[in-house]
């Protein structure tokens, strides 16, 4: 029978479609794009073909803007948000609106146009996974931006234009909704316990192990309890802290460690699939938004890997229900299970 299953954190209800269920091989095939380096404006030798890159990591003797690179982020060149510009906010009738003032770059993983992320070693994902701190504590300096966003479209389904291996940044003035509705359950959480409720999820998962897929001595990855997609995993750090660009250096080789392996499972699970990967952080705390006054202890970033093996239709616009075809126990075990 099918089950009504409620996140803890947001309140959110996912039905868990049991009499849908399929097994990995019951989901369409991705097929792999080959690029071709010469029309690859993301490629070694392309620079010229991007913005003049704000960050970098470089061999010895290399200069900027041209090859000798490992990762390099650029400005996007048709960017959500524009970095120039004020704010200017005003009202619009009974409206609100304000000038599209933010951060939009591209953090190009690799050199190699084929070598997807989870078949780098640890140390060139930790490359990555260090961009992104970087970038992310450059940003926050900006007395405009109320949060970072750092996410991964991998595929075409999943949102990508180009199958060069890169991740994308956002820095917007205003805190998502999405992000509200995950500090305020944890603050709700928390003011009722006296505890994370991250702590607490982390603690059950661990314990029981039903949907444990990997830890490490610094991190845990697991599929939700409510998840909304097929394979959707979530890893979390063991140690309680809000804010990604917090990381400490000697815990980023357990990141990548944990990225690396399950971002590996799901490939040979899922014969490549398309996904997503979000970054969930803390947004910034100025004097004037001190509201989040337990942040530190109640919320905890993590990172949400979402598989696009299923397509989000009406049912799911409408209601704000996911329909979840594969239990996350199952889905679990079955990644357990496979040897990387």
């Amino acid at each position: 029978m099918p089950e009504l299953r409620k996140d803890p954190i947001v309140g959110r209800w996912v039905i868990v479609a049991t009499e849908r269920g399929k097994r990995p091989s019951e989901f369409l095939p991705n097929p792999v794009e080959v690029v071709d380096p010469s029309k690859d404006p993301f490629a070694e030798g392309n620079e010229h073909l991007t913005p003049s890159e704000v960050y970098a990591q470089r061999k010895p003797g290399s200069k900027p803007n041209g090859p000798g690179w490992q990762v390099r982020v650029v400005p996007n060149r048709f960017p959500a948000l524009r970095i120039e510009g004020e704010l200017d906010k005003e009202p619009c009738g009974i409206y609100d609106r304000m000038n599209a003032i933010g951060a939009h770059e591209v953090i190009i993983e690799t050199p190699d146009p084929n070598l997807p992320l989870e078949q780098q070693p640890v140390d060139g994902i930790a490359r990555v996974f260090e961009a992104y701190r970087v970038r992310m504590a450059d940003l926050l300096r900006d007395q405009r931006f109320r949060y970072i966003l750092i996410f991964k479209n991998h595929g075409r389904q999943a949102g990508a234009t180009l199958p060069h291996p890169h991740s994308q940044l956002i820095a917007t003035p205003v805190t998502p909704n999405h992000v509200k509705e995950k500090l305020e359950g944890a603050t709700r959480y928390f003011a009722y316990k006296d505890r994370s409720i991250f702590e607490d999820i982390l603690r059950q998962e661990t314990r029981e192990g039903l949907r444990l897929v990997y830890e490490n001595d610094g991190f845990v990855a697991f599929c939700p309890f409510a998840s909304r997609f097929p394979f959707e995993v979530t890893v979390m750090p063991r140690r309680q802290s809000p804010d990604y660009h917090a990381i400490q250096p000697e815990e980023m080789p357990f990141l990548a460690d944990a990225m690396r392996v399950t971002l590996q499972k799901l490939s040979k699970a899922l014969n490549q699939p398309q996904y997503n990967y979000i970054i969930h952080t803390g947004p910034v705390r100025r004097p004037r938004q001190g509201y989040w006054t337990t942040i530190d202890l109640d919320f905890r970033w993590h990172i949400e890997i979402l598989p696009r093996l299923t397509l989000i239709a009406g049912f799911e616009v409408g209601s704000g229900f996911y329909i979840n075809p594969t239990p996350p126990e199952e889905a679990a075990k079955y990644l357990r299970e496979i040897t990387v």
